[in-house]
């Protein structure tokens, strides 16, 4: 570089950057960031300040600081361990039968086709649209009624003894309850998602000679990977905060059988009005469900990664293995019309004469007499 250059170098103007205080868009948001954060820092905080205090609403004028004490309390109470298995068995049983229940009827809803299929799909969509409460108690007093109830009824139609389901079978019970209120929502995403399913590979499946479970197999199961992940993510974040189901049916009871980690806090703050422990509790929560969210996405994303790219290989390798038989048996075509024998001479194409006259083939002119 010359001196020349360099000094036209110098002369060009460089950009200036521009702060982000200058841009006049954060004034525009902030108001709303600034809401958002109030809405979520300040119940945070209270709760980790009353979470280090003894703070029981029948000792009003006892407030002193005690520290981590409350957290000490809460997990080794008597309640928190069956609390915790039942959240796990809750979210997990409800997961594992509104995911394959919703899998296999979207794919038995999408394959028929009767009269009034809409009415069926609007009718199976309909329990996700009703209040906890209300199908608690749908459930509680016209199902599992020991007297009144339409189990009761189908019991003593065998001649059988009518059982009291909240009363022997609480969590099973409440697991029930709870999917038959999620399985809706399950069948709404996966019944979309596969309407986006292309039907051409479904045909070319067919011709293949691929019956209905192959399809289901290597097509519509892989195609419903993503909504599956999200049916999963979005039901674990709500069902570990289960709360209205027990409330209006078993009371928790009986003992902690039905008890989860949100009646649980409940009844620390609710019924032995201490705050103090139900606030640590709450902060417990909190941090069990984000560990549970972080391990969800993380082990879904990779699997959901992982199979897409099987799944990619599997159909790179299928098109390479069938373009290599096509020009294979282009060749072998090829080499078969170059070996075939010559047609006999009647059969041979005749050959195109051409359309163009000779100087001998022209008729001759008229010869010119003298005057």
């Amino acid at each position: 570089m010359n001196i020349s250059t360099a000094k036209a170098h110098m002369d060009i103007p460089q950009p200036v950057r521009k702060s982000r205080l200058a841009n006049p868009g954060w004034f525009l948001v902030s108001p709303s960031v600034a809401l958002l954060l109030l809405w979520m820092i300040v119940p945070l905080g209270m709760t980790v300040y009353f979470s280090m205090i003894r703070y029981n609403l029948l000792y009003p004028g006892e407030n002193e600081f005690v520290g981590l004490e409350n957290f000490t309390y809460f997990l080794t109470d008597s309640g928190f361990m069956p609390g915790a298995t039942n959240t796990l068995l809750l979210v997990g049983s409800v997961l594992l039968i509104s995911v394959v229940l919703g899998v296999l009827i979207s794919a038995l809803l999408e394959a028929s086709e009767f009269l009034g299929r809409g009415i069926v799909r609007v009718m199976l969509i309909s329990p996700f649209f009703i209040m906890p409460t209300v199908g608690a108690l749908i459930w509680k007093n016209l199902i599992f009624h020991p007297v009144s109830g339409i189990l009761a009824y189908v019991w003593k139609l065998f001649g059988a003894q009518p059982v009291d389901w909240l009363a022997h079978y609480p969590l099973l019970s409440i697991i029930i309850i709870v999917s038959w209120q999620w399985l809706p929502f399950a069948i709404l995403i996966l019944m979309t998602a596969m309407q986006s399913l292309d039907q051409e590979q479904k045909e070319a499946a067919r011709l293949d000679g691929a019956g209905p479970i192959a399809i289901f197999w290597h097509l519509t199961l892989p195609h419903l990977a993503r909504p599956i992940a999200v049916v999963v993510m979005i039901e674990t974040i709500f069902l570990l905060s289960v709360f209205a189901e027990i409330f209006t049916t078993t009371n928790g009871g009986p003992g902690y059988a039905s008890t989860n980690l949100a009646y649980l806090i409940y009844n620390q703050a609710l019924v032995q009005f201490d705050v103090g422990m139900a606030s640590a509790g709450g902060l417990i929560a909190v941090v069990i469900a984000n560990i549970a969210a972080i391990v969800l996405v993380r082990v879904m994303g990779k699997s959901i990664a992982g199979y897409s790219t099987l799944r990619s290989n599997d159909a790179t390798l299928s098109e390479i293995t069938k373009s290599s038989a096509l020009i294979n048996s282009a060749s072998a075509n090829t080499c078969a019309t170059k070996r075939r024998p010559s047609a006999s001479p009647s059969r041979q194409r005749p050959t195109m004469r051409s359309s163009r006259k000779g100087p001998e083939d022209l008729p001759a002119l008229p010869s010119r007499k003298r005057i």
